[in-house]
C-alpha cells in the first residue's frame, strides 16, 4: 500500500482501488440512479475513505462530518474516476490534498 503526504506530518494510506463498490456505483449511475445518493451523507465512497483515514485525521482535528463535506464537494472528480476518466490514484491524491487544505489550523 502507498501513502500520501499532503501536508507536513499528514501521512495518508492510498488504498487499493475499491473495485466492487466503483463498479456498483458506475452500474446505478448509468441505470438512472442520482448520483448525489452515492457521495452525501452515509454512503458509500466517503464512508469507505473515512474508515481509512480516520486514525489519521481524528489527531489532526478532522471529524467524520467535516470529511464527509470535503467528499461530497469532491463529488467531479469521484464521478470522473467512476467514469474512468480518473484513475484511483490520481482521485485519492487529489482528495487527499483537498482534505490537507481543509484541516483545521493548529
Amino acid at each position: 500500500m502507498s501513502v500520501v503526504e499532503p501536508a507536513e506530518g499528514l501521512r495518508l494510506d492510498l488504498p487499493d482501488e475499491p473495485v466492487e463498490m466503483r463498479d456498483a456505483l458506475r452500474d446505478a449511475l448509468l441505470a438512472g440512479t442520482d448520483w448525489r445518493d452515492g457521495f452525501s451523507d452515509d454512503v458509500c465512497v466517503g464512508v469507505w475513505m473515512w474508515e481509512r483515514w480516520r486514525p489519521a485525521l481524528e489527531p489532526v482535528g478532522m471529524d467524520r462530518e467535516a470529511f464527509i463535506d470535503v467528499i461530497i464537494s469532491y463529488r467531479r472528480e469521484l464521478w470522473l474516476w467512476l467514469m474512468g476518466e480518473r484513475l484511483w490514484a490520481q482521485c485519492v491524491s487529489g482528495l487527499a490534498g483537498r482534505v490537507a487544505r481543509r484541516l483545521p489550523a493548529s
